[in-house]
């Protein structure tokens, strides 16, 4: 952990490189005169918008829209399979399987999926009354046709052999576009306001804040958790499909296939603000493609697809704000990657491990595993962060 002293808040960072424009984010969070005793950058950190994917940052009396992402919720979740071994025709047919009910892309299903299955808080009819969520409201009909969708980008499901001689199954997803809706609608807030209090932050850092006691604050809260909770629901819902598929094929049991994705679901979001207690006092941590890795709590990192990911338990460091990474992180951007990496070497790496995969085209090499860093460094980098449970190796992917 290399610790830096020059800016107004100290900062640690759990990596030996980081691009210059990611290290000026990193920066302006240092300076912000509401930081909270320092700023955390986890080992997969790379550029986004106003705040790096990868940190974390703690405030105190205002959350920062942009700190979280447009992607509010976006997380992981894993369940632990009986089967020991599978065949390769079978991953065949199951991927197949998948792919004919979950949506993947800009893809959505044609009809709204039961509003049971949405977020209990939607029918808090007070909370409509009043008008409490009216993104949510006015995304609503769209969410329920993106429920149990797996979006684009780096999201995807992979089936995986442990370290523990079990099969798995793993989704990397979000709150899909009623995330990016809220976000985009809550950030041009804030800009709008930070103008007109004349603000101390600059516009161009693109980090213009909400106080957590306001009106817009508040509402902004209440959308993004709205989003967090979705978030959880469409991962959930993809996994009680695919086992599903797995329990209709025959490779487990009914039983199986309806419950144990509720019994053994692990799953942690990377995308989200929280009110916690940190060295004796009451923050917002705001988690931007970081997760958290309080003391035993179970987590997920993923690899890129050819690599490995980890199941993982938290140590509980309080220089991280308790808390981890939420991968291995980009390298490269996608534009760079599709440029200069080469399709056929890249096919070549997933090939020779006999990974089932989707690579074809160079539009495709965005998301190649030579786009990404090293998940070995990046898990070395994080060893006072977390201890690795389950050692997971892809045998099967399906990207966004």
């Amino acid at each position: 952990m290399q610790l830096i002293e020059t800016q107004k808040k100290p900062i640690r960072m759990w990596l030996e490189e980081i691009e210059d424009d990611a290290m000026d984010q990193v920066k302006h969070l240092a300076d912000l005169p509401f930081t909270f005793s320092h700023v955390a950058i986890m080992p997969d950190s790379h550029q986004g918008y106003g705040m790096p994917i990868g940190g974390v940052l703690a405030t105190e009396g205002v959350i920062i829209p942009n700190a979280v992402g447009v992607d509010i919720g976006c997380g992981m979740c894993a369940v632990k399979t009986s089967l020991t071994e599978i065949d390769t025709e079978i991953l065949k047919k199951i991927m197949g399987e998948i792919r004919k009910v979950v949506p993947v892309g800009f893809k959505k299903h044609d009809e709204g999926q039961d509003e049971k299955l949405m977020p209990d808080v939607w029918n808090d009819l007070e909370a409509l009354d009043k008008n409490l969520y009216p993104i949510i409201e006015q995304e609503y009909t769209n969410a329920r046709k993106s429920l149990g969708t797996l979006g684009g980008g780096n999201h995807f499901i992979e089936i995986q052999k442990g370290s523990d001689g079990h099969i798995w199954v793993m989704i990397h997803s979000g709150s899909r576009n009623l995330g990016k809706q809220v976000a985009d609608h809550y950030n041009k807030i804030a800009i709008d306001l930070n103008k007109k209090w004349f603000s101390s932050v600059p516009e161009e850092w693109e980090l213009a804040y909400l106080p957590v006691d306001s009106e817009e604050g508040k509402a902004y809260m209440r959308e993004m958790q709205y989003c967090v909770d979705f978030a959880l629901a469409n991962r959930s819902l993809m996994m009680s499909r695919i086992m599903q598929i797995f329990g209709e094929i025959g490779v487990i049991s009914d039983k199986e296939a309806k419950f144990s994705y509720k019994l053994e679901f692990i799953n942690i979001a990377h995308n989200y603000a929280a009110l916690e207690n940190h060295m004796g006092h009451y923050v917002w941590v705001h988690r931007k493609g970081a997760t958290l890795a309080d003391k035993d709590t179970v987590g997920i990192i993923p690899g890129s697809q050819g690599t490995k990911s980890y199941i993982v338990k938290g140590k509980g460091n309080v220089l991280s704000f308790k808390s981890c990474s939420h991968g291995a992180g980009r390298k490269m951007g996608r534009n760079v990657a599709m440029k200069t990496l080469n399709l056929q070497d890249e096919i070549k790496r997933l090939d020779d491990q006999g990974i089932i995969h989707g690579i074809r085209h160079e539009s495709d090499l965005d998301e190649a595993s030579g786009a990404y860093k090293d998940i070995d460094v990046v898990m070395k980098n994080q060893e006072d962060l977390v201890e690795v449970l389950v050692e997971l190796q892809p045998l099967a992917v399906i990207k966004g």
